[in-house]
């Protein structure tokens, strides 16, 4: 979203504090409370069996076909498309005993309709070979694609976790879980970030959303995390995090050329957990705002007191920032995210409305909250999710 333009979000509507009561929905959720049945996983591979039971039906079809048809009738596309039906999905042996089962059909049925080998006879048998020789080949390039493919992905997975690593489940006492949802099936980063460090002003974080895609916004989420991991650990307020990130991406932007130059900003929500105060403050640059969620089920919408330019556009208006402070009691959970939660739509246009379908529950264990969250926004949109989407929830025991 750009800034300065009005969304129709559920924030434009909330804010302030729901109340907790159990908000109507279809199925309840007995790990959140009200809310949402268990889901199931998000992907669900196929059967290893569903293949092989395929291949096996397509050459007992085309021997029934064979033996209860006129003889100048042929089930040659059926032992033909048998092995090519096991080359993609199944493993090189079962590709050649399915190409072997194949050819064996083809002979059998013409051996009992008839002594010899005429020319019809022939002709299918080579027909059928040639086919099995052309599935091993396939097979073969398939196992080929799927171990580079692997070995890409292994690359990917090893970059996110240099740029974005899991941050450690407790710190200075806190309960903390991060997810990070690909919109690009397959795909292991892009230009969302998270991070969370502890220092002598307590634990800080960041969530963010970098404009653009590609190698341009890692890049980007790379500065940004760099510049606040040093900031958190040195300057004595959030605002002056903020100030540092902001020059951080100056530079950055500065040695790229185009519209990059020019147009690239990033959205950022940073928060601040002092040690033992029971508080959080929160510095919102043109993101999202979070989400507090209560004990006893209530949820409240952490808006901006004065809204702000994302980072990057500092030029464009400068107002000094400053932080919200709000209670952060024992038992409530602290969720920051990116709009890939909010824009998620599903099959009528519909946004994903977290204030609606977070309000009422009760969270005990940040990891479960992210996991159902995410499972849910799949389902919600079908599986089609437009943007990267990045959670980061903290707990407060």
């Amino acid at each position: 979203m750009r800034p300065g333009e009005v969304e129709d979000s559920p924030y434009a509507r909330a804010g302030g504090r729901l109340p907790g009561g159990p908000v109507p929905d279809p199925d309840p959720d007995p790990v959140l409370g009200a809310g949402r049945a268990p889901l199931p996983p998000e992907r669900r591979p196929a059967g290893r069996t569903l293949p092989h039971a395929l291949a096996l039906l397509l050459i007992a079809g085309g021997l029934l076909y064979d033996l209860l048809t006129p003889r100048e009738f042929t089930a040659v596309p059926f032992f033909t498309a048998a092995p090519l039906v096991a080359a993609p999905l199944t493993s090189l042996r079962t590709t050649l005993l399915t190409g072997l089962a194949a050819l064996g059909a083809t002979y059998a049925v013409h051996a009992h309709l008839g002594p010899g080998l005429d020319v019809n006879t022939v002709t299918q048998v080579v027909t059928v070979a040639t086919v099995a020789l052309l599935a091993v080949v396939i097979n073969r390039v398939v196992r080929l694609g799927d171990r580079r493919l692997a070995s890409v992905r292994e690359i990917a997975e090893a970059a996110q976790r240099a740029v974005l690593p899991e941050p450690a489940p407790r710190i200075a006492g806190l309960d903390i879980a991060a997810r990070y949802e690909a919109a690009q099936e397959g795909a292991s980063i892009g230009g969302d970030l998270y991070a969370v460090q502890d220092g002598p002003y307590g634990v800080r974080l960041v969530v963010g959303d970098v404009r653009g895609k590609g190698m341009g916004a890692v890049a980007a989420v790379a500065v940004v995390i760099g510049a606040f991991r040093e900031a958190a650990e040195q300057e004595p307020t959030l605002e002056a995090v903020a100030g540092r990130l902001e020059r951080a991406l100056a530079r950055e932007g500065a040695r790229r050329d185009g519209a990059d130059a020019l147009e690239g900003f990033t959205t950022v929500v940073l928060a601040e957990l002092p040690h033992d105060e029971g508080v959080v403050r929160i510095v919102n640059r043109g993101h999202p705002p979070p989400l507090l969620l209560h004990a006893d089920g209530a949820l409240r919408v952490l808006t901006a007191g004065e809204p702000a330019l994302p980072l990057g556009l500092g030029e464009l208006g400068r107002r000094p920032d400053r932080a919200a402070e709000s209670r952060f009691p024992a038992g409530a959970t602290l969720l920051l995210h990116t709009d890939g939660l909010t824009e998620a739509r599903d099959a009528h246009g519909r946004f994903y409305d977290p204030v609606r379908r977070l309000a009422g529950r009760r969270c005990t264990d940040p990891r479960t909250l992210l996991t159902r969250l995410a499972a849910e926004v799949r389902r919600h949109s079908g599986g089609g999710m437009a943007d990267d989407m990045a959670l980061l929830a903290v707990r407060r025991p």
